[in-house]
């Protein structure tokens, strides 16, 4: 059996994920991701793989076709599924298992931290000091502002929480509302993102991408923020357009923007966000910890060696 490995915090990180594939028995072979279609199809031009343990690489319907039949399994380190063609996949008949579960928590921390950084202003107060300048800027309390949450699921539940303990006022939006945990923090139901959108302080994007909400967060809906609005988003980059969020940064429209992801990374010379002093940028590191990685290192890698060895603990999308 021979198995792909692809996404770095996994290959980087210690930890005993590493034993649970080196104890496997298969042959390992390790690539930096996230890779793009070309890529991957020249590493699978080869003697193929059994299996793929993935990040966020370009898994295409031309990739799929490509490693069959010798491809038995694509297995997710993580849990978003928007760079797979899960339909293409499941159309032959591979499955897709993913690792949901194990990194809601850092994810969560990760988007406060954002959300905190952007309020305070941290970044210029440290590009100031760093360059031997003692320059302040005013910053703004959370606590008292609305905070609108798009996505309720594990990762914007965990953001209600904290939220509650910053004495922030909660909107969400999820077409899977859970009326019970809502209840418990507090959350006001909005009918539509775009509702719970209106009159926010700060918005928290938790949503999946897919075709219908790609670049929801456009000139047109950022003209009916509050002005000077906080948008954090620890989802996807596509979910954004990336040069009106820039345009609106700059102007002042919105306070600010703060991301651990983009719609290309890593990103290419001359994006729009490049010396944009309101917008925090971080290398979609939002659930690299320690603990995250361990989690989903090992979800991961069992699924993988615990179906190409026919053992039914597996956690499947598909």
């Amino acid at each position: 059996m021979r198995i792909l490995v692809t996404t770095t915090s996994f290959q980087d990180t210690p930890g005993a994920h590493h034993d649970v594939l080196r104890e496997s028995g298969f042959e390992i072979v390790s690539a930096r991701g996230p890779l793009t279609e070309a890529q991957l199809l020249e590493l699978i031009a080869g003697d193929g793989f059994d299996g793929i343990l993935n990040g966020d690489d370009a898994i295409t319907a031309r990739v799929i076709d490509a490693a069959l039949p010798r491809l038995r399994v694509i297995a997710k380190y993580g849990i978003g599924l928007d760079s797979i063609d899960v339909a293409h996949a499941t159309a032959r008949a591979v499955p897709v298992l993913f690792t949901p579960g194990v990194n809601h928590t850092t994810v969560a921390e990760h988007t406060f931290g954002l959300m905190i950084a952007l309020a305070k202003q941290f970044w210029p107060h440290l590009r100031s000091t760093k360059a031997g300048q003692w320059k302040r800027v005013t910053g703004s309390e959370l606590a008292g502002k609305r905070l609108a949450l798009l996505g309720l699921g594990r990762i914007g539940k965990e953001v209600a929480r904290r939220a509650v303990a910053f004495d922030m006022q909660i909107a969400g939006h999820d077409p899977r509302w859970d009326d019970a945990f809502a209840r418990s923090c507090g959350v006001v139901r909005a009918a539509s993102a775009d509702e719970a959108v209106r009159g926010a302080d700060v918005i928290s994007l938790h949503m999946s991408l897919g075709e219908s909400n790609r670049r929801w967060l456009d000139r047109a809906r950022i003209a009916t923020l509050k002005r000077g609005a906080l948008v954090i988003n620890t989802a996807r980059g596509g979910l954004v357009d990336e040069a009106a969020i820039a345009e609106a940064c700059a102007s002042g429209a919105l306070g600010g923007y703060a991301t651990d992801v983009l719609d290309q990374e890593p990103p290419p010379a001359g994006h729009p966000f490049a010396g944009v002093d309101n917008i925090i940028v971080t290398p979609h590191i939002g659930s690299r910890t320690y603990e995250s990685v361990e989690r989903q290192g090992l979800r991961a890698a069992r699924n993988i060696v615990n179906f190409l060895r026919g053992d039914p603990d597996v956690i499947r999308a598909n």
